[in-house]
């Protein structure tokens, strides 16, 4: 039973990332599903309530930095709030490894967008502007929901 909530999560990341690669957009919906997981999986690991405060604190970090991204044209509305449910389930442990992987995912995938359209000779616009960040944080969020699990603790523990 412990093992269904990540996996839901990552699926729900998984169509999420797939969505931003193809309408360069992230429901509301879906995104409010990986947040709202979260809970779900500290319950079941019986959480303290002092460490789900440190992850609401992170997620609420995260969300007032995404936001001003946002605000300055950076991210979209989405990825802003992904971001928040990413870090809420990251959590200040895993902050760090999974800020990497968004990261260094999203450089990836800025390049391999990127790199098409350099090598072409005629320089046109892209069908589709922007870079799906939602892949980077969906990465992300995969490393945030599973990497307690490979290093033997739930969330909070």
């Amino acid at each position: 039973m412990l093992y269904l909530v990540p996996l839901a999560t990552s699926l729900v990341l998984a169509a999420l990332a797939a969505h931003d690669l193809r309408f360069r957009r992230l429901p509301n919906a879906a995104v409010a599903t990986v947040a709202c997981l979260y809970p779900v999986a500290a319950g079941l690991a019986h959480t303290s309530p002092a460490v789900l405060a440190h992850h609401a604190g992170l997620a609420a970090a995260a969300l007032a930095l995404s936001a001003l991204l946002f605000h300055f044209g950076c991210i979209g509305g989405g990825d802003a709030k992904l971001a928040a449910a990413v870090f809420l389930w990251a959590g200040p442990a895993l902050a760090l490894p999974v800020l990497f992987v968004i990261s260094a995912s999203g450089l990836i995938v800025a390049l391999a967008l990127l790199a098409p359209r350099l090598l072409r000779k005629d320089r046109q616009k892209p069908a589709r502007e922007g870079v799906p960040y939602g892949v980077a944080l969906a990465l992300g969020g995969v490393v945030a929901v599973w990497g307690p699990l490979v290093v033997g603790h739930m969330p909070g523990t």
